[in-house]
């Protein structure tokens, strides 16, 4: 007879805790199909006022200008999502890739005739939290493994365009010619004073901020990144 009350005082609570347990799950499953039907419910225009933004910032507008001329006869792009062109295998789920580093976007890329990204230009702040730190990092494991070369450019420090057309020597595979584009003439020229490209990229900035709203700045590449918690690690 002990030996009953004794089991039966040890299954009660046994009983009690695995039906709350079972309630807890229950009511976890209710408040995610609830919230699932309530984001189904979302207007994607309504509950996101879309507003328009620039593409690029200052410092990559002045990258992009001054790749492009370095680098005459190359694609030139920018603000490139690597989901974009960069494939994974699919043993794995895609949706976590994407949330560790497909979405985030290359700065500024450099193509070839036929669109295959040769570098891609990195364009880093002087002052950066530890986890854009990370970001970076990833996002430069990521493209190395790829074949893809990374060069890391400082907003404040841009290198100039015999610096872009040296590094880019050995991406290419050959010497870069400079741009041709100004015709030469047997006749002396009169030296005459040339900006330096910074100079001329940032009168053109600032003919263009005079046009624009500063509240249209671009959306950082990892903008989102940092509003959701990092992924679990496996």
């Amino acid at each position: 007879m002990d030996f009953l009350l004794s089991n039966a005082s040890i299954a009660l609570p046994a009983t009690v805790l695995l039906l709350l347990a079972l309630l807890v799950v229950r009511l976890r499953l209710r408040q995610g199909a609830q919230r699932g039907a309530a984001r189904e419910a979302l207007d994607t225009v309504a509950s996101w006022p879309p507003e328009a933004a620039r593409v690029l910032t200052v410092a990559e507008r002045q990258a992009y200008e001054l790749l492009r001329r370095a680098l005459p006869g190359y694609l030139v792009l920018a603000q490139v999502p690597l989901s974009r062109f960069i494939r994974v295998p699919s043993r794995h789920s895609y949706v976590d890739w994407l949330q560790r580093v497909g979405s985030l976007s290359a700065d500024v890329l450099l193509c070839d005739a036929g669109s295959r990204v040769l570098a891609v230009i990195d364009i880093r702040s002087p002052v950066e939290s530890d986890r854009s730190r990370r970001r970076h990092e990833r996002m430069t494991r990521v493209l190395r493994k790829a074949g893809i070369h990374v060069l890391t450019w400082r907003e404040d420090a841009l290198p100039s365009a015999a610096e872009v057309r040296h590094a880019m020597t050995a991406v290419v595979g050959g010497v870069v010619a400079a741009d041709k584009t100004t015709t030469t003439s047997s006749r002396p020229m009169p030296l005459i004073p040339v900006a330096d490209i910074s100079e001329v990229l940032a009168e053109g900035d600032a003919a263009f901020d005079t046009q624009l709203d500063p509240s249209m700045e671009p959306v950082p590449s990892g903008f989102y990144e940092e509003l959701e918690p990092e992924p679990a690690r496996r």
